[in-house]
């Protein structure tokens, strides 16, 4: 097996017991408050740690409920098979990484702890290729804490554009100024220090950090060790219980090996996404298939089938009453043969996202000095997409008729008085949030012979398509400019709508119908859809 790194040399004992006085200073002199995972609390909507579907619960409550022997590990060898099954798995399979490779050469305890950081932030509901890219460019930009907290909230918002859930890059520069400004440059050495003196930092984040960078031997649940723990112990009731939630926190703390826990908490999430996946596991690469119930459970059916001998005795089974174990399926959701492995995790029930409807324009200046503008402002520094740019919008009814109107209004609210009859409707965006399913109504009106917009209020601003391109903007609003820029709009000056892109959807339609269209063209808007992406 590979020889165990030291989390903490010998030159950096005095730093670390130092720090450690500091942080019990610190914690003493403050009340602590009972705190959400990672700063979350109900359901705000940018809250990332939420969907592992783990219940936000005390983790000191005890457990008064009837659990099976079944689904736990009857003794130190199986977990000690585990733990060495798994690691030298880890050892030959594990992805190149860029946050990994950093974590791997840097001996400064900050700079490694602030790189573990980073990356466990992003990742949280962000897939692994779209994080590379966004990672490299941050620590390129802000390789230490004080690069961080010196930053300026726009530049933050600016480079973590398109990648969702925008209050984690704000809650990482919160943390970085508070780290600078009130711990004296250090991070907190402990999962506990962490999750208390960092915002936005909850069990699982303040564990992976804890456990990667410090050595400390925290383990962490997050949603792909979920996923294996469950099929691992053949864990069948509701994840996101309280009863589940903890026994799965319970079972990674038992796991975790104390000689290499950063590296077997990211080998149990790296077999979870890379091995033990939710539709199409590979269990023929599994290094701990011989301790997975889940995967018994199918030899067994296999076998059963084969022999023509139903409920044989060769397989370990739960309780015969299952009423009583509070890990097992309900009586209501059975085994179902076709899903394999995949019975497990039971799948938590997810409300739909609410609808909402905006109305949104782009406001163009065509033949602006220096070429041509379009005007963005500025949302507000609280709730979804705090302190992002965006076309003038405004929320409306989906039956709303009058949607000009208001728009217009707004629009003049930015930019001044403003011709009605050249708002012009390109079609619409949906756009899912994580609990909103977004519809934007895409106008577009240029000014071309207005009178020049010399001055705009404070919150608004006029940038070049260029400028557009690198601004802190969410993936709706580049949608949105996706639509206006392939319809190539008309202007003011008497242009006709024949000049936009004909939609895909009319052009199988009949010689009558065509002519019908282009005489009503002005008038008609098109519906351009735009193809949904990952949640936001």
């Amino acid at each position: 097996m590979k020889k165990p790194r030291a989390a903490v040399g010998s030159g950096h004992r005095k730093q670390a017991a130092s720090q450690k006085e500091r942080e019990k200073r610190v914690l003493s002199s403050k009340q602590a408050k009972p705190s959400a995972p990672d700063g979350c609390a109900g359901t705000i909507p940018d809250c990332p740690e939420v969907s592992t579907g783990l219940a936000r619960q005390p983790e000191e409550v005890e457990m008064q409920v009837s659990i099976s022997p079944y689904h736990l590990f009857r003794d130190t060898a199986e977990v000690t098979a585990f733990r060495g099954n798994l690691l030298s798995w880890y050892d030959q399979e594990k992805r190149d990484l860029p946050w990994r490779r950093w974590v791997e050469h840097e001996v400064d305890l900050d700079k490694r702890a602030y790189a573990v950081w980073v990356s466990e932030v992003m990742l949280q509901q962000t897939q692994v290729a779209t994080v590379i890219n966004y990672y490299t460019r941050w620590m390129q930009k802000w390789p230490t804490l004080q690069d961080l907290a010196s930053a300026s909230l726009e530049e933050v918002n600016e480079l973590w554009a398109g990648l969702g859930y925008y209050s984690r890059g704000r809650r990482l520069q919160e943390g970085a100024r508070k780290i600078v400004e009130e711990l004296g440059g250090h991070m907190p050495r402990t999962a506990e220090a962490l999750k208390q003196l960092l915002p936005g930092v909850g069990r699982y984040t303040a564990g992976a950090i804890a456990s990667i960078a410090f050595g400390q031997a925290a383990g962490v649940v997050d949603g792909n060790v979920v996923r294996v723990l469950c099929r691992v112990r053949a864990i069948g009731a509701d994840p996101s219980s309280t009863v589940v939630s903890q026994q799965l926190w319970s079972l990674a703390q038992q796991l975790v090996d104390p000689a290499r826990p950063g590296d077997f908490n990211q080998a149990a999430m790296e077999l979870g996404a890379t091995v033990c996946t939710p539709q199409h596991p590979h269990c023929s690469q599994c290094p701990v298939q011989g301790l997975c119930r889940a995967h018994q459970k199918v030899e067994q059916e296999h076998l059963s089938t084969s022999q023509h001998l139903l409920g044989s005795p060769n397989i370990e089974e739960c309780a015969p009453n299952t009423e009583q174990c509070q890990l097992c399926p309900p009586l209501t959701k059975p085994w179902d043969p076709t899903l394999g492995v995949t019975n497990f995790p039971r799948k938590a029930s997810r409300k739909p996202p609410r609808e909402e409807c905006s109305a949104t324009c782009i406001l163009e200046q065509p033949k602006a000095l220096g070429g041509a503008r379009i005007l963005l402002v500025q949302r507000p520094k609280s709730g979804l997409l705090a302190g992002l740019w965006e076309f003038p919008s405004v929320t409306l009814e989906p039956s709303e008729k009058h949607q000009h109107k208001a728009l217009l209004q707004e629009l003049q609210n930015w930019a001044g008085p403003l011709p009605e009859g050249c708002l012009q409707h390109f079609g619409e965006v949906v756009h899912i949030f994580s609990h909103i399913k977004l519809t934007y109504q895409v106008y577009g009106l240029a000014m071309e012979g207005q009178i020049p917009v010399t001055s705009t209020p404070p919150g608004s601003r006029w940038v070049t398509r260029e400028e557009f391109r690198t601004a802190a903007v969410s993936t709706a609003m580049k949608k949105v400019f996706r639509v206006y820029e392939g319809q190539q709009p008309g202007t003011c000056k008497g242009s006709k709508r024949s000049q936009v892109t004909t939609p895909s959807s009319w052009k199988k339609t009949s010689r009558g119908q065509q002519v019908l269209d282009s005489f009503f063209r002005p008038h008609i808007s098109t519906n351009v859809p735009i193809p949904n992406t990952a949640a936001e």
